[in-house]
């Protein structure tokens, strides 16, 4: 029998606040690689040597794909729902989804993996849409936290479910590489919501899965 799929609607309103890029007045290609001139000059180097030549427009072409997510919409990769899961209604967890994004108080990445759960309230979504919602926000300027807090949110916008967990574990080169310099140390971030925060034996479950089956 062929399953059910449901496109979802655009969320037209919500109690939370719209999750979406502000929109900026993006400078042209050229200003862009000059700028990257200007700082390799304030580094102390010579953007007209033979090795740097290129670097600029290296740079811009490389921002394009480390910077993304601000041209993509988060809650448009949860669109489409299948409903046809013969009433399974418990956990449904996507965990190590490995990511890259950037600190946005000093532009240097940040790398770790995320780990995503929900239960499911109208059907599920494809398992590899929840790996391109963390994607979609780690392609961004980020701070850690807010990106937890996005990723909730995108989906309890979209899907509607009956609780959802997300947490995040990363390294961030602005503490690694600079200031403090201590390499290894990890941030762990969390968010609950539904049933998950309101069950602590849903959350321990969540913990256990997410530590236990490696």
């Amino acid at each position: 029998m062929d399953a059910v799929v449901k496109t979802l609607n655009p969320v037209k309103s919500s109690s939370k606040p719209a999750i979406a890029a502000v929109p900026v007045q993006r400078p042209t290609r050229e200003e862009a690689e000059a700028a990257v001139r200007v700082l390799l000059r304030w580094a102390g180097d010579d953007p007209s040597r033979e090795g740097l030549l290129d670097t600029p427009k290296r740079v811009v072409k490389a921002y394009e794909e480390l910077f993304k997510g601000y041209t993509q919409d988060a809650e448009a990769q949860l669109a489409t729902v299948f409903e046809e899961v013969e009433g399974y209604d418990d956990m449904v967890l996507v965990k190590d989804i490995p990511f890259t994004s950037h600190c946005e108080h000093h532009m240097v990445p940040f790398v770790g993996k995320a780990h995503v759960a929900y239960f499911p309230a109208d059907g599920v979504v494809g398992l590899s849409k929840l790996a391109r919602v963390v994607e979609v926000f780690a392609r961004r300027l980020q701070t850690q936290e807010t990106m937890t807090a996005q990723i909730t949110d995108t989906i309890d916008n979209a899907l509607k479910p009956r609780g959802i967990a997300v947490l995040i574990e990363a390294e961030h080169m602005c503490m690694s590489m600079r200031g403090v310099q201590k390499q290894g140390a990890s941030t762990i971030t969390t968010r609950f919501t539904g049933a998950f925060r309101d069950d602590p034996a849903e959350q321990a479950r969540f913990f256990s899965m997410v530590r236990g089956f490696r």
